[in-house]
């Protein structure tokens, strides 16, 4: 019998993170909007290099060429650029053949209000504020950090996510704990809850949804592979476990590392991205892998 489908995955992509605008932007910031449009203009036909998430989109549009037939991925995109000054993404998009057809080019506004009007469960960018604003709204989003280390290559075969747990797949409120009260309240909470799901945080549904994907592929020739990597270590892993046995969501690869720096980690398991909540471990991620800061929860909230 053929398995049932689920929703099709679709992941919106801001034109910053997709290919290398830096020389623009910075046209953008010296000389102002006119120049910066003018600038576009005359360089239309010059063909953007790849961004940070170009390696990623390719394999995901790729994973339609794998199980034929109707599209299960679907990439947006979604641009500050006016329809004008946004034709060289386009050209760029046709040139390094991309099948991106859907976009919306909001012409100096932010454009994640459209994140949900394309039912996309993921949005990526490198605008902070545009992330927090779809994260407010309830969507899975995160704000694109330059790679130290090179994105992983869009040849490889497999397309690997790596996620952090708390606050990202789960809710914040263990890791507040955590932050408000130390790590022996923390461990005795989890250890008491150890059979009480978590709450889902912003990344539950895309995670989700990206189980679903991996679920229509037989099991050795699954071109996704996901990974929990965590600063969680025994005994509050099980409450991790449980928690995943409960939503019916398998991770391929789950990391307890107890405190112990992710980027080698994340490295040896050559994430395509990595998805964390606090800053100060997607700088380190990021020195190895491509990453993205989850604004979100206890460690993001402005202290007075």
């Amino acid at each position: 019998m053929t398995k049932p489908k689920g929703p099709k995955l679709v992941i919106a992509i801001s034109s910053t993170a997709l290919f290398d605008m830096r020389e623009s932007h910075h046209i953008y910031e010296a000389e102002g909007v006119t120049a910066y449009a003018a600038y576009q203009r005359e360089h239309e036909d010059d063909i953007l290099a790849p961004g940070e998430a170009f390696p990623l989109v390719t394999k995901l549009l790729r994973i339609n060429e794998k199980l034929g037939g109707e599209p299960r991925v679907e990439v947006i995109l979604l641009s500050r650029n006016s329809a004008d000054t946004g034709l060289r993404v386009f050209n760029s998009i046709a040139h390094h053949g991309l099948n991106i057809t859907r976009a919306a080019f909001s012409g100096g506004k932010s454009p994640y209000r459209y994140v949900s009007a394309f039912a996309c469960h993921l949005f990526l960018s490198t605008h902070a504020e545009d992330v927090r604003s779809a994260l407010d709204s309830g969507m899975a989003a995160a704000t694109l950090l330059p790679s130290q280390g090179g994105s992983s290559s869009a040849s490889d075969e497999e397309l690997r996510f790596a996620f952090d747990g708390d606050a990202v797949l789960f809710s914040d409120a263990s890791e507040r704990i955590f932050k408000e009260r130390g790590l022996d309240a923390f461990t005795e909470n989890e250890k008491a809850s150890a059979h009480t799901p978590m709450d889902p945080g912003p990344f539950k549904n895309f995670l989700q949804t990206l189980h679903g994907l991996q679920a229509e592929f037989p099991a050795d020739e699954c071109p996704i592979r996901t990974a929990l990597v965590t600063a969680r270590a025994a005994p509050a892993h099980e409450r991790v476990v449980r928690t995943l046995r409960e939503w019916d969501i398998r991770i391929d690869e789950s990391l307890f590392l107890g405190g112990l720096s992710k980027g080698d980690f994340l490295k040896s398991f050559g994430a395509d991205v990595f998805f964390d909540d606090q800053q100060v471990h997607c700088t380190s991620a990021s020195e190895h892998v491509a990453t993205g800061h989850v604004p979100h929860g206890v460690a993001n909230e402005k202290k007075n």
